[in-house]
């Protein structure tokens, strides 16, 4: 029986998420915004006492992965989870691109 490749593509998204979970700073920002919901970036570099240079390149990491979303209101950004895409690695979505189910 062949087994399926798996795209270059899936795996450079995978590669790409991982990636910004391979962090503790950016642990961090997760964990934060899972526990207070949408965040002024202004709290979190209080929060996480991050110079606001570090904070911006662990949250641009974290939103290129789509991790996490922002909205702009006013001069303010304020971030939040992406809980679809958060799920989706802690769940049956990554097994199945890494163990997808053959029909003999």
């Amino acid at each position: 029986m062949k087994v399926p490749l798996i795209e270059e593509e899936v795996l450079n998204l995978y590669e790409q998420k991982f990636k910004a979970l391979s962090d503790k700073n950016r642990l961090r920002i997760i964990y934060e915004l899972n526990q207070r919901g949408k965040v002024c970036v202004c709290d979190l570099t209080d929060m996480l006492e991050l110079p606001q240079s570090k904070l911006s390149y662990h949250l641009k990491m974290l939103l290129d992965a789509n991790l996490i979303l922002m909205e702009r209101v006013g001069k303010w950004n304020y971030y939040e989870l992406n809980d679809e895409e958060i799920k989706g690695l802690l769940s049956e979505k990554l097994c199945c691109v890494f163990y997808p189910s053959t029909n003999n």
